[in-house]
């Protein structure tokens, strides 16, 4: 791994959730040499996980997680995400917040589209935001399957991740995470944008629920 400016002085990654999402990341910054604490309602439940991923591997509760990285990502369940920000809002003042959620609803799909519990006119990311005012929240990896997270191979070359977020340091620092992962990143500008890019879920996993087919991402083509 070569570090970069925003790497080389990130120790500990804090994943906060302990679902699939979750599990994709953390095999991500591992590969890149790196300590990850996941965050959870009940760390003694990762106990598994963290035996199979040695000492750069540990659990703890969520604000306790957060305390301890120096980057955090959120990948909870959207209906679990404010909860969660509440919980250790404190422990996330200044830190770089990959926010990972999506609002999805206990719904299921409607001819193969999801259902979101926010409208149009407001984002998770931004609800989440509000609840952690000092947190640099960065809407990333919202868009495509967790199995694409790390290293997505297309023969049409490195697809793109749309990021929005109102800290400019912190969306320098996502960028350079995603390059580490294989990513272009396209900035879509202050958190406000998150509102476009949180429906680009629904939009991905059309073809999966229609026809099965999971292994796509979104390009952005610029002149």
């Amino acid at each position: 791994m070569t570090a970069g400016p925003y790497f080389g002085h990130v120790k500990t990654v804090a994943i906060l959730g302990s679902g699939q999402v979750g599990d994709a990341l953390a095999k991500g910054f591992f590969a890149m040499g790196y300590r990850v604490v996941r965050g959870t309602r009940e760390p003694q439940k990762m106990a598994a996980w963290v035996q199979a991923n040695g000492a750069a591997a540990s659990a703890a509760t969520f604000a306790d997680a957060a305390a301890a990285g120096d980057i955090v990502v959120l990948a909870v369940k959207g209906t679990a995400a404010e909860a969660c920000i509440e919980s250790c809002a404190a422990q996330l003042a200044g830190k770089t917040v990959l926010d990972a959620t999506n609002p999805i609803a206990d719904a299921p799909p409607e001819q193969g589209v999801l259902r979101y519990f926010t409208t149009m006119n407001e984002s998770l990311m931004e609800r989440l935001q509000k609840l952690a005012p000092s947190a640099n929240f960065v809407k990333a990896f919202s868009s495509v399957g967790n199995g694409l997270f790390v290293n997505p191979q297309f023969a049409a070359g490195k697809p793109t991740m749309f990021i929005a977020g109102n800290d400019a340091a912190a969306k320098a620092a996502t960028t350079e995470i995603l390059t580490a992962f294989g990513w272009e990143t396209a900035d879509m500008g202050p958190a406000v944008a998150a509102r476009a890019i949180e429906p680009l879920c629904m939009l991905w996993c059309i073809p999966g629920f229609a026809k099965n087919q999971w292994h796509h991402a979104f390009k952005l083509l610029q002149a």
